[in-house]
């Protein structure tokens, strides 16, 4: 079977491709969440291992995840239905591209109100209202934001419109042009907080934060850490890389632009951690602070530094470049198929997939305000009571991240390693080397699935 016909368009070039999948794996994860499980786990140490995840998982998925969306030519439930039907298997498989539609979906009314904070900050950074606030001013401003919802819900709606206009645009009209802007601009961002990081003289001790190997702090959970992150760093298993993968041209090496693809997530992610911790530590902070390191310590850093409201604004719109970017290929996977399934016109695929997903955003800006109350069932167990539930942004995020997306990833890997013929593999894949064919193939096969399934226990509390 060759590659089915295009429907939607193309990346008009490999490098506009490897900026659309980076903007896809790219975002609020990267800067701050990398760097901060890293100097957690044993800095250098825990980063080598993730480098080893990486060409063991994360590399090895993305390639088979690009390889089906571009043979399939589709958005990711009729890519596996027609995939299925052209290698004599069940339309069953293709519930893997509802799965992972569904999950970018989901996944993209949270992440708007989240995104819509990095907005609120720009706003804030920009007029200076950092200036003068203590530890607990600083943590008041963010509480109080999330505490009114009719603040977060404006916020969302500007963030979401933003999405709804790049997806209706198309391929090379929307998506393309977006990511022709929006990741040289990051990356030119990124770069000047780093310059700014080397001036202020503790870039030292961020970077032995960041790269000093501590094998003391090595322990399988630290291992298990390290292959979740470079499974979800690169938006794996959620439909985005499938859908980018279709419009990718059929001379393009799927393993190379892969590779630069993980590189590039990878680099962001390191840079990131080299432009945060020494304005930390420049400010004498406490690194260890998690999500509240970008909307706590880091106000508290530019409020406290030469030119803060400049840095400051430079960073939280980096952080929104970040998450719009990861937001549109979240979009996109639904909207084709609307496109594709109910013949809408991409602007009416594109604002009911907005819609709708503005709408169960909504129970996350509730979440943090009037619906803050944890809703859910205690079960009685011989070792005790545990409580499933929590708020629905706990939930949304829970069944997300811990069950959809490793599940998608490991129906992936099985599907393309156990199921696909090898021809058809070998046909799409392009690979020249055969020892580089064989290297992948059985790493997809069996360590990548094993990999991911430990993550998805882990994830479940099960080892």
């Amino acid at each position: 079977m060759s590659s089915q016909n295009l429907i939607h368009g193309e990346w008009s070039s490999k490098l506009v491709f490897i900026l659309a999948a980076t903007g896809s794996a790219v975002g609020l994860g990267n800067i701050w969440r990398f760097p901060y499980i890293a100097g957690e786990n044993g800095g250098g140490a825990f980063v080598l291992i993730y480098l080893a995840c990486i060409l063991l998982i994360g590399l090895p998925i993305m390639m088979a995840e690009v390889m089906l969306g571009r043979r399939g030519r589709r958005s990711p439930i009729n890519t596996m239905l027609v995939l299925a039907r052209a290698e004599g298997l069940s339309r069953y498989w293709g519930l893997l591209g509802w799965l992972g539609m569904l999950a970018g979906f989901l996944i993209l009314s949270f992440y708007s109100v989240i995104a819509g904070w990095a907005l609120a900050y720009i706003l804030h950074a920009g007029t200076n209202s950092f200036s003068g606030l203590d530890a607990g001013g600083v943590q008041r401003l963010f509480s109080d934001l999330l505490a009114d919802p009719y603040r977060l819900l404006f916020w969302h709606t500007l963030f979401m419109a933003l999405n709804i206009w790049v997806v209706s645009r198309g391929v090379r009209s929307g998506l393309e042009q977006a990511v022709r802007f929006l990741m040289p601009g990051l990356l030119l961002l990124l770069l000047v907080l780093v310059a700014y990081a080397i001036s202020s003289g503790h870039f030292g001790d961020g970077f032995r934060f960041l790269f000093r190997p501590d094998f003391s702090q090595v322990t399988g959970d630290t291992i298990l850490m390290a292959m979740g992150q470079s499974f979800f760093t690169l938006s794996l298993g959620m439909g985005a890389i499938m859908i980018y993968g279709s419009y990718l041209n059929r001379q393009a090496s799927i393993a190379k632009t892969s590779a630069m693809v993980v590189t590039a997530d990878t680099l962001v992610a390191i840079l990131a951690g080299l432009a945060i911790f020494p304005i930390v530590f420049a400010s004498g902070l406490a690194a260890g602070q998690g999500p509240g390191l970008i909307f706590v310590t880091l106000p508290l850093a530019f409020a406290q530094m030469p030119a803060g409201v400049l840095f400051g604004t430079l960073f939280f719109i980096l952080l929104g470049m970040a998450a719009w970017t990861s937001s549109i290929s979240l979009m996109e996977p639904a909207t084709a198929y609307l496109v594709e399934n109910r013949k809408l016109s991409r602007p009416m695929a594109a604002f009911a997939v907005g819609g709708v997903g503005w709408l169960l955003g909504v129970g996350t800006v509730l979440s943090f305000n009037l619906w803050s109350s944890p809703i859910g069932l205690t079960l009685s167990l011989p070792g005790g009571s545990v409580f499933i539930g929590g708020t629905i942004f706990d939930m949304l995020d829970y069944l997300t991240s811990n069950i959809m997306l490793p599940l998608g990833g490991l129906f992936i890997a099985l599907f393309v390693g156990w199921r696909m013929s090898l021809q058809s593999v070998q046909d799409e894949l392009g690979l020249k080397s055969v020892w580089i064919f064989k290297a992948w193939y059985h790493v997809l096969r069996f360590a990548a699935p094993v990999g991911i399934f430990l993550v998805f226990l882990k994830a479940v509390n099960l080892i």
